[in-house]
């Protein structure tokens, strides 16, 4: 579930991280994804702007976007490239015997 405090950490990230290189990655459907380099122009509270440098385009991303993984955003931080978000964790759960 995705609670206030996460959009709100993922917008001070990005507001932060404003004019660096990211890949973006999702998928088109079907069995197709996309893997692309982009930069961060703007942030606003709903969404954030991206700038493709292949082809000069500008896409906007909601931040649900990227807390759902409907895309993944990896930052570049100098030396390589970090995910903005963390994968998740698997965590296995213990089953209590009742008997």
């Amino acid at each position: 579930m995705i609670c206030r405090s996460d959009i709100a950490n993922l917008k001070t990230d990005i507001l932060e991280k404003v004019g660096q290189k990211i890949i973006v990655k999702g998928s088109l459907g079907r069995s197709k994804a996309f893997e692309k380099e982009a930069t961060i122009e703007k942030a606003y509270p709903n969404i954030f702007v991206v700038k493709y440098e292949e082809n000069d385009r500008n896409v906007t991303y909601s931040y649900t976007d990227v807390l759902t993984r409907t895309v993944e955003v990896q930052v570049f931080d100098g030396d390589s490239y970090s995910p903005l978000i963390p994968p998740p964790v698997e965590t296995k759960k213990k089953r209590i015997s009742l008997t």
